[in-house]
């Protein structure tokens, strides 16, 4: 791991460098230059837009009672491809750009979301216990049952809990 961090570390910028030599080449300082300036715009004016939307989006699901984790993982996407997008680049904005397609979001959740739990590291709690530790013991087969217990709390007119 920490191999990985020096190696970002170090090879990004070194990339980066390299690419705007390259870019500097081919079209000149100044429209290198300007192409820095426009993307950093261009994104920060998506990110805007996309934000507010999934902003918009997390507040219907909390109004319709679920939890937002969509739209609190496109927010985390929107906050790297942020940073991304003001981290002068043409390496760092295009991975930018790619986090504001929503289609390559998902997929790249899904990869997340996979990947965690094939890790045998995740835990799931509920009410402060925990229910679910694959590395502690058997894995669950698809006939196995979970027991639980619940407590129905009746809603009144409005919609809203009376607790």
């Amino acid at each position: 791991m920490p191999f990985l961090i020096i190696l970002i570390f170090l090879g990004i910028p070194i990339l980066e460098i390299a690419v705007f030599i390259q870019a500097g080449e081919l079209f000149g300082l100044w429209p290198t230059l300007a192409a820095i300036v426009v993307t950093a715009v261009v994104g920060a004016a998506l990110i805007r837009a996309q934000g507010l939307a999934a902003l918009h989006r997390a507040r219907q699901s909390m109004e319709r009672d679920r939890i937002p984790v969509a739209e609190v993982f496109t927010a985390v996407c929107l906050l790297l491809a942020g940073a991304l997008l003001l981290t002068p680049g043409f390496v760092t904005d295009t991975v930018g750009f790619l986090l504001l397609v929503p289609p390559l979001r998902a997929v790249v959740g899904k990869w997340i979301l996979t990947a965690a739990l094939r890790s045998r590291n995740t835990r799931v709690w509920v009410d402060g216990e925990e229910i679910v530790t694959p590395r502690h013991g058997r894995e669950r087969g698809p006939d196995d049952a979970i027991d639980v217990e619940y407590t129905e709390i009746p809603d009144d007119r409005d919609g809203r809990d009376k607790r």
